[in-house]
């Protein structure tokens, strides 16, 4: 898109030189979190231990106004659930982040071997879809057999990653707005 296109939602992509500013920024985030992987880890599983702990206080509280309207039952269960498991989180935050880093793993050689199976029932782009299966398979197998040391990285490096990722691409497109009128 350029910055004259104008998206489904009557918004037009522009950059401003405060994007560029706040795009430096989280910039050196990203790279002060992959400096510090094992931190951003520690960080990473707190913060969602915290955020599950909250959302299920808030689902258990919520729940009190569905008593007679229905719908109680469900979100009294997610509540307890998200509470249990944010307080799990913050009581043993090793264990939550071995917790993370294995559904992290099985998720990579899941959707590695999806690919590679979809890619032997098509024909268009095949070898895209083989050569990231697999990329994602040996992902998936390399935190699986490097559990301790996954464990300690894995998280803060693909926080990092993804901080890098949000900065680059701010620079470089900058955020939806509405369109400028004339």
């Amino acid at each position: 898109m350029t910055t004259t296109d104008i998206a489904p939602g009557g918004l037009a992509v522009r950059r401003t030189p405060w994007d560029v500013v706040l795009g430096i920024l989280i910039v050196i985030a990203g790279l002060v979190l992959l400096g510090n992987v094992v931190i951003a880890t520690a960080i990473s599983v707190l913060f969602l231990g915290w955020t599950a702990l909250f959302s299920g206080v808030v689902l258990l509280v919520g729940a009190l106004f569905r008593l007679k309207s229905g719908g109680f039952w469900s979100a009294a269960l997610g509540g307890a659930i998200l509470l249990a498991v944010g307080l799990f989180m913050l009581r043993n935050p090793l264990i939550g982040a071995l917790s993370l880093t294995l559904m992290a793993g099985a998720m990579f050689l899941a959707s590695g071997l999806t690919r590679v199976i979809i890619a032997f029932q098509n024909t268009q782009g095949r070898w895209l879809l083989v050569f990231s299966g697999a990329i994602s398979i040996g992902l998936g197998l390399w935190v699986m057999f490097n559990i301790g040391t996954a464990t300690l990285t894995l998280l803060g490096t693909l926080v990092g990653i993804q901080t890098l990722l949000e900065g680059l691409t701010l620079i470089m497109i900058g955020r939806m707005r509405p369109p400028k009128t004339s």
